[in-house]
């Protein structure tokens, strides 16, 4: 181990310290499919019975009216959150009739890309937004690959850690700039390190035949009729298969500070990217599209990570972390286990945590080329 990793684990080692890391909280954003019977895409309406999905807090939906996102909150001991989407979970079971929630990270056999509904909020103007940002995202990578489901795990240090870490340290940053330092130097090291989860959480080696109907030059093998795979696959959700885009193929957020992170993002969503252009944003009247730029908005942006603040009413995620800095962090690369009842279990959670904390304590050199 290195020398700053042991000084770090030391102090943390001490009686007055080792509570502290049972202060991280730990919070999950479960998709899963909403499926018929005989395992088709449900084509009904986000059931009522589950609450609006612009307000519910627990139960929205992500990109199809079909595609349900479960949200725990965040809390110190990961079992408790672990119960409470179970109890999600439970609820939701209780109210969607004869139909099902579908297991595994990639989709169920889908229905012609027309028919993939699109998730509707109401005619607010911000349901409107969200509803027009999901419209761009169907024009800009298909809705196929936007019925990809997956796990997000959230994840924070106590704030009762960094004021600890910075005396120790003798750092000339002020504290909010500190936390937000270490953050980032997290997200560094998990950018370089989580090849391992998807290698140990994988489980995504296998797609449904209409998942690759409209690409016809892909590497998959065929296992029968409805199926393709790769033999020594474990997360095709992850790889070139999975969330793609060709304007984004040139974009990669500078990782070594909160401010080149921001930058590059606010850039991104000020750039006009040529085919978009070409498109607009009206089609017949009707937004298609919020803007032309690479990126709609800053959440667009695919990544495995994400430093992340929760925001005030009205605000963006960009504005809040660079008024208030980094709070948290949202993993993004983790597969549902559809052996598991909710797609994750204690044991991985605890690796999770293990993981994350590796990657905050330990050395985490700047990056070149952005990468």
């Amino acid at each position: 181990m290195s020398e700053l990793l042991n000084r770090r684990l030391a102090l943390l080692g001490k009686r007055e310290h080792l509570s502290l890391l049972e202060q991280c909280l730990h919070g999950i954003e479960r998709e899963c499919l909403r499926v018929t019977s005989e395992g088709r895409l449900a084509q009904t309406p986000h059931p009522e019975a589950l609450g609006a999905a612009l307000t519910n807090e627990q139960i929205t939906t992500d990109y199809s009216e079909s595609l349900l996102e479960f949200i725990t909150p965040a809390l110190p001991n990961p079992a408790d959150t672990l119960s409470s989407l179970d109890k999600i979970h439970r609820f939701a079971y209780s109210k969607l009739g004869n139909e099902y929630l579908w297991s595994p990270s990639m989709p169920c056999p889908l229905p012609a890309e027309e028919d993939i509904p699109i998730a509707y909020y109401g005619t607010s103007n911000i349901g409107q937004l969200k509803y027009v940002y999901r419209k761009g995202l169907a024009l800009r990578y298909g809705k196929t690959m936007q019925c990809i489901a997956g796990i997000h795990y959230n994840f924070s240090l106590p704030q009762a850690l960094w004021p600890l870490l910075h005396a120790a340290e003798g750092e000339t940053l002020g504290e909010r700039d500190y936390q937000s330092a270490r953050y980032i130097a997290l997200c560094r090291n998990f950018r370089r390190y989580s090849w391992l989860l998807m290698y140990l959480f994988g489980a995504s080696p296998a797609v449904d035949a209409s998942f690759v109907r409209d690409l016809p030059g892909h590497s998959l093998e065929q296992l029968d009729d409805e199926t393709f795979y790769l033999p020594y696959a474990t997360s095709l959700r992850m790889s070139d298969l999975g969330y793609q885009s060709n304007a984004q193929a040139g974009l990669t957020p500078c990782y070594n500070d909160l401010a080149s992170y921001t930058d590059s993002l606010r850039t991104a969503v000020a750039t006009p990217y040529a085919p978009y252009v070409e498109v607009g944003t009206h089609k017949d009247g009707e937004w298609v599209q919020l803007n032309t730029n690479i990126l709609q908005i800053e959440n667009e942006y695919y990544s495995n990570i994400r430093p992340k603040r929760v925001t005030y009413t009205g605000e963006r995620p960009i504005q809040a972390l660079m008024a208030r800095g980094i709070q948290y962090v949202e993993v993004r690369c983790l597969d549902i286990n559809p052996f598991l009842p909710m797609g994750i279990d204690l044991t991985e959670s605890r690796f999770l945590d293990a993981f994350l904390l590796y990657c905050a304590l330990h050395d985490s050199p700047l990056l070149t080329n952005h990468s």
